[in-house]
């Protein structure tokens, strides 16, 4: 029987791995210097989604400079989103090959590469930048949980916070910055290509843990090899409860892409200011915290989640609801709605990927399956919707699409937040 847990275990992109002694004897003296993990962690999390956020303010902007339909300038949420499900593939093949600190450190690279080439003058490199940003946040997101939970083991809850904090607050600060900086350096180029010098220091800072993790391991050699040969445990494929939970991250994240691409831009479309729309999106933003801080402890507590599953995306509903019917005289409330809907519906997303497997081996894969899948149905999200837009003029028609994946979210969350693990029956 599955009982309550009081917390969520992470996630280890390395769970199925076994170190090499010399990357094991390394990590252990880096461990004597928890300040500067606990730099490079904080660095690295404020990059995670700031590359993104700040895009929102300045899409329309893009859009003109690029001379792009509503559907083409999807495609600038969209490709980040396609590369970050197919990027989640490759991170633990990177990190069975170099070390989890050197791909992260590598991934913060290419994020600074990215942004850098999503300004470059010809339209192909724009979407080309934004490939590279999505690839990137994806080797991150799969590396830095299990990068907490093996470094900070007795303190993995207090810096799961911390980085989980600094992720929202990097995404906050960008979206309110990105007008204001448009108007300070003059174009919306210099906006977007400021974001690559926090990537370039986070980056700077795991390179002496790159240099010191890999210390004595020889030229050529992996830094670790696999403990499971092949697919152990319960065929996800095979398993309702499993897809139940990828549908889950997916509908979630499609609904929270398609307000980091559209949200400042029906403001703008119905009056508001394009200052003050960021600032609007970057208040919802900040308010995410609040529920991927409270969703998950709540849902680690009880058996079911069922209630948890339709609570958030009733607020998702709302929030939609709102921008139906007064999108400027209640921008700030629905924001509300939205922010702690959809910071909620992340965090239980990621929790139910723990408390529906029976242990961390199935833990780690159902990870892999539903943010790949996940991030790929998300992608469609902001296409479909600006197609959807473009093609009736207005904003209604992909508002109400909208409440009905809120309204799929809650059936689907109905499913995922059973009383079950996969591979074992049914508890009623």
């Amino acid at each position: 029987m599955a009982g309550p847990r009081s917390e969520a275990t992470l996630i280890d992109a390395e769970e199925d791995l076994v170190v090499a002694p010399p990357v094991a004897a390394a990590r252990r003296r880096l461990r004597a210097h928890p300040a500067l993990i606990m730099a490079g962690i904080v660095l690295a999390a404020v990059n995670m989604r700031a590359a993104l956020a700040g895009v929102s303010p300045l899409l329309g902007e893009i859009g003109r400079h690029f001379r792009l339909t509503a559907t083409a300038s999807s495609l600038v949420t969209t490709i980040p989103l396609i590369f970050m499900g197919l990027g989640s593939i490759v991170a633990p093949k990177l990190a069975r090959r170099w070390g989890t600190e050197a791909a992260l450190c590598g991934a913060l690279v290419a994020l600074c590469g990215g942004i850098v080439l999503r300004i470059a003058p010809p339209v192909v490199a724009l979407f080309a930048g934004c490939a590279v940003v999505g690839t990137s946040i994806a080797l991150l997101n799969v590396l830095m949980p299990g990068l907490i939970k093996r470094d900070f083991p007795e303190r993995a809850a207090g810096m799961t916070a911390l980085y989980s904090t600094a992720m929202i607050l990097g995404a906050t600060v960008s979206a309110a910055s990105a007008v204001p900086l448009e108007s300070a350096l003059g174009t919306w180029q210099g906006a977007l290509v400021s974001w690559s010098l926090p990537a370039a220091v986070a980056a700077a800072v795991w390179v002496p843990q790159t240099l010191m993790a890999r210390r004595g391991t020889r030229h050529g050699a992996a830094a670790a090899t696999p403990l499971h040969v092949g697919e152990n445990g319960p065929k996800l494929s095979r398993s309702s409860l499993a897809w139940q939970v990828t549908l889950f991250m997916g509908s979630q994240s499609l609904i929270a892409y398609v307000s980091i691409a559209w949200m400042p831009t029906i403001f703008t479309d119905h009056g508001m200011g394009k200052g003050e729309a960021g600032l609007v999106f970057a208040f919802s933003t900040l308010l995410q915290m609040v529920g991927s801080f409270i969703v998950p402890m709540l849902a680690g507590r009880m058996r079911r989640q069922r209630l948890l599953a339709v609570a958030v995306s009733a607020l998702m509903a709302c929030g939609i609801g709102g921008l139906l019917l007064a999108p400027v005289t209640g921008a700030w409330l629905w924001a509300a709605f939205l922010g702690v809907g959809q910071g909620g519906a992340l965090g239980l997303a990621l929790t139910m990927m723990v408390l529906r497997s029976g242990d961390a081996h199935t833990a780690a894969r159902l990870s892999g399956m539903a943010q790949t899948g996940g991030y790929l149905l998300a992608a469609a999200g902001p296409l479909v919707l600006g197609a959807v837009h473009q093609a009736t003029h207005g904003w209604t028609v992909p508002l109400v699409l909208l409440i009905g994946v809120c309204a799929g979210l809650a059936l689907v969350g109905m499913g995922a937040g059973r009383d079950q693990r996969i591979g074992a029956p049914a508890v009623r």
